[in-house]
């Protein structure tokens, strides 16, 4: 028998017969896994830590990995993207060509060679991939062109956690697709969100496409695949219309703003008061008896080490994702309390725009709109009242630097918004043309004239959405695979290995469903039932047969689905039947 190989072409198929494998169950909670899939890929012998955010993947999970991986890369194919492989490291000159160096920061994993030469171990590819084109692509003849890879990748988490949900290795399909023009490239890009819905469902997962911000990875705009989930592992938030189709990351949301949030527009004379002991938006409220929204937030950041401030609603939160966008900064942080007080000379908390000098002031455009607000007054234990924007200040820079929030107005209808929770399987990034300029891929168009080539990124964590898929199929005994990425179809129990007749029914079964091409996992372990139960139940194969004294005198066997709680009894002589169609309903 032979299976297909992610690497092309097929192989042997591997032994499939418990005692002939490893598989090192763990019976005890893991007290360094705080998610659910993370307990569960350790627990049942599919991962084992070797060293922060570094996990070795053992015999169960390899073939997890190779099930995902085949899938991804058929889809691939289909959607005509040629498969390469780019090296692990890069001389670093191409990244600072790019412009990522330094906004990469920290989460670069860098390294010297022996000539002193500085490399950096990719986290993903564009610079490489694009220096590539660089030197081969010359005439629009040559375009379109997609090429992807599924390769190892490096990232230097500050906090590696949740196993392969945020490691530091792990394992990536990035393709990136090349085209001449505006037409040309949305045909490319939709073809990838094609087949990135297409991927996601073959393995089981039922995912949505969100707006998402475009980060370090710059270019025009972004969208994520997200697998939504209501557990710990959702560290992503996304906004959702009641309405319409609209769907976005938290870090990107857009909303409009509701009626009774519009204020007055008479301005009237500023007027500094004494707010004793009020330094939050709840006291200053409490204190001058007015609601949240007619307080104005003066935060304080330092961008590239430059003060600046963000001016946003009362009633509002600063979203860092829109500032930082705003601000063009590489690295953005709060300024210190010590910072604060130097720029307005009064402590924490009573900060204000008025008569705040070199320090760049961003708007929300919610305060762009209001009048007579109240800020800080740069003084202790003081505000100011009847602020405008214009008469008593300027903005250096006005634009939506606010998070959305559950019931804001949606911005494309009259819907509502409101949150889930959602794990990042995928993204795909409309770059343009931020790095064939940077790096010279540029091309002759069909008049001659050279132009940069518009670039598309696509990812797919490998070993990040075999984990995240178990925060939706799980029970408190153990995993439950989709059927399509489960390392076997189909465990098979002879309760009794010294049991001649069970055994002789096991092995027939066994070499059926493997003449069939059905993957199976055969526990010829000496162990109590109770304890193949519990590993069965633990590992989670979506199918499971079990022989035993009791059916067998009726020459029959237990076929029973993972998900669900009944079992049937099946004739010996019917088994193979009976799991074809049980694995035509399975998920």
């Amino acid at each position: 028998m032979s299976e297909p190989h992610p690497g092309g072409g097929f192989r042997p198929t591997k032994n499939m017969k418990w005692t002939k494998t490893y598989i090192p169950t763990l019976r005890e909670k893991q007290a360094d896994a705080e998610l659910i899939s993370h307990q569960l890929l350790l627990r049942g012998g599919y991962i084992r830590r070797l060293a922060s955010g570094v996990y070795i993947y053992l015999p169960l999970m390899q073939r997890v990995i190779e099930k995902f991986a085949q899938i991804v890369r058929e889809e691939m194919d289909a959607a005509g993207a040629l498969e390469i492989t780019m090296p692990v490291l890069c001389p670093a000159d191409i990244w600072q060509k790019s412009g990522r160096y330094d906004v990469a920061g920290k989460d670069l994993m860098t390294m010297h060679d022996r000539h002193e030469k500085e490399f950096v171990m990719c986290g993903t590819h564009e610079e490489t991939v694009t220096s590539l084109v660089a030197g081969e692509v010359k005439s629009y003849r040559q375009l379109p062109l997609n090429l992807y890879q599924i390769q190892v990748k490096f990232r230097d988490e500050i906090r590696p956690r949740f196993g392969l949900m945020r490691g530091r290795e792990f394992l990536m399909k990035d393709a990136y697709t090349f085209d001449a023009n505006q037409e040309s490239f949305k045909n490319s890009y939709q073809k990838m969100v094609e087949a990135y819905y297409t991927i996601f469902k073959r393995a089981g997962l039922e995912v949505v496409k969100v707006e998402a911000d475009t980060g370090a990875m710059g270019g025009e705009a972004a969208h994520e695949f997200m697998l939504l989930v209501d557990t710990q592992a959702g560290d992503q938030t996304i906004m959702f219309c009641d309405k319409c189709d609209y769907a976005a990351n938290i870090e990107k949301a857009e909303f409009k703003d509701s009626a009774e949030n519009k204020t007055d527009s008479d301005e009237l004379s500023m007027e500094t008061v004494d707010t004793p002991g009020a330094a939050t938006i709840e006291d200053v409220s409490a204190f001058l008896k007015v609601k949240p929204q007619k307080l104005v937030k003066t935060l304080l950041y330092m961008a590239d080490d430059k003060p600046v401030a963000a001016l946003v609603r009362g009633d509002r939160e600063l979203n860092e994702f829109k500032f930082k966008n705003a601000t063009g900064a590489a690295v953005l942080r709060m300024a210190s309390a010590a910072e604060v007080e130097e720029l307005t000379k009064a402590p924490v908390g009573f900060a204000g725009p008025v008569g705040l000098s070199n320090v760049k002031l961003y708007v929300d455009s919610l305060v762009s709109d209001a009048k007579n607000f109240i800020v800080g007054a740069n003084a202790n234990e003081k505000h100011i009242k009847n602020v405008n924007l214009g008469r008593d200040f300027e903005a250096s820079h006005i634009s939506d630097i606010t998070s959305a929030t559950n019931g804001d107005c949606c911005p494309n209808c009259e819907g509502k918004l409101s949150t889930k929770r959602g794990i990042e399987l995928g993204n795909t990034f409309m770059l343009g043309t931020k790095y064939s300029e940077a790096l010279g891929a540029k091309f002759l168009n069909s008049d001659g004239k050279e132009q940069p080539i518009l670039m598309g990124s696509y990812g797919i964590g490998i070993t990040r959405t075999p984990q995240a898929a178990l925060e939706r199929y799980c029970d408190d005994k153990g995993i439950i695979w989709p059927k399509n990425i489960a390392p076997y179809l189909v465990q098979l129990i002879p309760l009794k290995m010294d049991s001649p007749e069970q055994v002789k029914a096991a092995d027939k079964i066994y070499e059926d469903l493997r003449k069939a091409g059905i993957e199976v996992l055969y526990d010829d372990r000496n162990d109590r039932p109770g304890v193949k139960f519990n590993d069965a139940d633990l590992i989670g194969l979506p199918i499971r047969i079990t022989i035993g004294d009791k059916s067998l005198k009726d020459n029959k066997v237990e076929l029973k689905a993972r998900s669900e709680a009944d079992m049937e009894l099946v004739d010996l002589d019917k088994v193979l039947e009976a799991v074809q169609r049980l694995a035509e309903k399975v998920n």
